[in-house]
């Protein structure tokens, strides 16, 4: 019988405890949880908050129940505190303060990330008792909806506008608070090039939010009665002020990588544990994955991206090989999308300066073009703002990214990018894909390769 302990709750400790029960129901697994939320989705956090999934327990993957079926002990409130590589032995601690010591045959690391805390005067002292949130973690969503509950806050102010940001700043909005959303960068959702930024931009504030970019925020301070002030420098160096009543900070996380460099393992880009394809670290007998993992990319090598899909196959690989298989993490592409009231963003593989600075020998073009939804005759076509990169040397596809409405099945069609990528296919490659059509939904030529072609047309191909 194998002992495997899976370290954390989430997606790739969850996905690593459930291959290995799959693969081997002998197997004796055990799943180290340090909250009460084995297997809750972060990702659907701002729809709970929006108040457009209820209750709070809907955003378990799978139940406490479902979970145990599977016939692993999963020991919520627990934390693991020290990893005895060489002796194979896991330290926990419960909540009541009481240690064990927990013998394996394999161990997998899913500690995830924590929350960055930007350099901010007065954020330090603040917490959710002033109103001020983090928003990474179930026990943070109770914390804000409780500040939401007993403050009844008019206004708000997010600090960040990555994706969480981007959702919160949607979810506040439709709870009937006003939202200023703080971006330093010059555009919001920074992960898409600037053009496409501007027109989530342009959703925000045609929603009623406030957006300031180019603007950094300096500090956090309390002031008259439950009130908040938030100071920060705009663009052109000129002071901003707003009094709120709720902030939100969503600047980011890092690699929580505590447990496993305290036993010595090596870490790697932006301080993640360091894992090979098959998700092993420096040391013997433990895996990792997830977010506390650096990512093997399929076109940049090994970076650090926390994805919650790449943490679902990641701990899969880990559970799988934690039982003596030999599964590789065929790595990522970095595909996201994101959903900003009736506006969807996306992206898959590379932008432009990401594939200039990977330092191969692609020559990176890219091409913008706007191609509708569906066939235009049939009522509510509208445009696709697409940008496709590809390599002018070889016509090798590198990238694409994709705004549009809703309805225009924007996740979908980046996907179809994304299967391109995966498969090195060619830019012009994409014009021989089987697609499908009706004119409700679609053309003879989809939108993706009608982007494709406006490519090649203007770079050429070989």
């Amino acid at each position: 019988m194998t002992r495997v302990i899976a370290v954390g709750g989430s997606d790739a400790g969850i996905s690593a405890a459930l291959r290995a029960r799959e693969l081997d129901p002998a197997s004796e697994v055990t799943v180290v949880v340090a909250d009460a939320y084995p297997n809750f989705s972060i990702c659907g956090i701002p729809y709970y908050v929006s108040g457009e999934v209820t209750p709070w327990s809907n955003l378990a993957h799978r139940t406490a129940e479902d979970l145990a079926a599977t016939g692993m002990d999963v020991r919520i409130n627990t934390r693991a505190t020290h990893i005895d590589s060489a002796g194979k032995r896991l330290t926990v601690v419960d909540a009541d303060g009481r240690s064990e010591e927990l013998t394996y045959d394999a161990l997998v690391v899913g500690t995830g990330a924590v929350s960055v805390l930007p350099p901010i005067e007065g954020l330090a002292g603040l917490g959710p008792n002033q109103g001020v949130h983090l928003l990474h973690s179930m026990g943070d969503t109770f914390e804000l909806e409780r500040s939401l509950d007993e403050r009844q806050p008019a206004n708000a102010v997010i600090i960040g506008a990555g994706y969480i940001g981007l959702e919160m700043a949607e979810a506040l909005t439709t709870r009937g608070i006003s939202v200023t959303q703080i971006e330093a960068l010059p555009e919001v959702l920074p992960t898409v090039d600037g053009e496409l930024g501007a027109l989530v931009r342009d959703e925000l504030v045609a929603h009623g939010v406030d957006v300031l970019t180019r603007t950094t925020v300096k500090g956090i301070f309390r002031g008259a009665g439950d009130r908040l002030r938030v100071e920060a420098t705009g663009a052109d160096g000129s002071p901003v002020t707003r009094e709120t009543d709720l902030v939100l900070v969503v600047v980011g996380v890092r690699p929580d990588t505590a447990l496993a460099a305290e036993a010595g393992a090596e870490l790697g880009f932006r301080g993640a544990i360091a894992v090979d394809e098959r998700m092993r670290t420096s040391l013997p007998g433990v895996y990792a994955a997830g977010d506390c993992v650096v990512t093997h990319h399929r076109m940049l090598g090994t970076t650090w991206l926390p994805l919650g899909t790449t943490a679902h196959k990641q701990g899969r690989a880990a559970g799988e090989n934690a039982l003596g298989g030999d599964r590789l993490f065929a790595g990522s592409l970095g595909t996201q999308v994101v959903k900003v009231f009736d506006l969807v963003a996306a992206r898959t593989g590379l932008r432009e300066h990401e594939a200039l600075a990977a330092g191969r020998d692609w020559v990176p073009v890219t091409t913008a073009s706007a191609p509708d939804d569906h066939k235009a005759y049939y009522p509510g076509a509208t445009p696709i703002a697409a940008r496709v990169t590809g390599d002018r040397g070889s016509g090798l596809l590198l990238g694409a990214q994709l705004v549009g409405r809703r309805t225009a099945e924007i996740s979908k069609r980046v996907d179809t990018y994304a299967t391109a990528l995966f498969h090195g296919m060619s830019v012009d490659g994409i014009s021989d894909l089987d697609l499908s059509y009706t004119p409700p939904l679609g053309s003879p030529w989809d939108a993706v390769q009608v982007a494709t072609q406006a490519w090649v047309r203007e770079h050429g191909h070989k």
